[in-house]
């Protein structure tokens, strides 16, 4: 392996259902994939459970990974209520983990990390999933869920080296 990441960014897309997670680390000015996964949580359990579930495998993969921050999409708009509250459940308990972890925790809006990776806000999920395979040199495009995750990763790092934004 040789170089220590100097920084290992958590990306995490919210759901209920299928969470996107996303690791990258930074060596040097290269940005390296560390892990992808999505956290899913089948329709048939309730939603308590659901809600424990991903507030395990979070707090598991900050115990695997140990991420120097972590990074979320901000909330937006939802016309739907009840999607709007159990994202906000899915977000809370996200946001627990990383506390009780001691990660910090970065947000940036959807149009941010679209254009921080196309050039445009307004970019298509294929567009993004495309740039992080660019990015990450992957052979295949990730999940849409894990891309997003990864996306935000990336959109932190490429933040960072822009001096927009801290951790």
């Amino acid at each position: 392996m040789g170089e220590t990441a100097e920084l290992v960014v958590m990306g995490i897309d919210a759901s209920l259902r299928a969470t996107g997670v996303g690791l990258v680390s930074l060596c040097g000015k290269r940005i390296s994939l560390v892990h992808f996964h999505v956290i899913r949580n089948p329709a048939r359990i309730s939603h308590g459970e659901g809600l424990s579930r991903l507030y395990a495998s979070i707090s598991h993969l900050i115990e695997d990974y140990s991420p120097s921050v972590a990074v979320l999409e901000s909330a937006f708009f939802q016309r739907n209520v009840r999607t709007a509250i159990t994202l906000g459940e899915a977000r809370g308990v996200i946001l627990a983990a990383c506390a009780a972890a001691g990660v910090p925790i970065c947000e940036y809006s959807p149009r941010e990390i679209k254009r921080a990776l196309v050039g445009t806000g307004a970019a298509h999920k294929s567009q993004v999933g495309f740039m992080v395979k660019q990015i990450l040199g992957l052979e295949e495009t990730p999940p849409a869920d894990a891309a997003d995750a990864l996306a935000a990763a990336v959109c932190h790092i490429h933040r960072l080296h822009n001096g927009r934004r801290g951790s």
